[in-house]
């Protein structure tokens, strides 16, 4: 898929799962097909703590990459 494209989709499936792309930098340390994979898992409104949730359990995040993990943590509300 072509970068435009991805970046499109990308937007698309992150407003349906109910994460502001505007707002939410962790996304910026994810890669693509990465975050895709957790998207698309997710259902209609599912949240950016569910986006983290699907992202950690799936490995993504755990490493010396901690942009999703220190969003969370300073975030208590359901936010992005």
């Amino acid at each position: 898929m072509a970068e435009e494209q991805t970046f499109e989709v990308l937007l698309r499936e992150f407003r349906r799962v109910g994460v502001d792309p505007d707002t939410f930098s962790a996304m910026l340390a994810v890669r693509p097909e990465d975050a895709l994979r957790a998207l698309g898992s997710l259902p209609d409104g599912a949240g950016p703590s569910a986006f983290l949730a699907t992202l950690r359990a799936n490995g993504i995040g755990n490493s010396t990459d901690h942009a999703p993990s220190a969003i969370n943590d300073r975030r208590h509300d359901k936010s992005a």
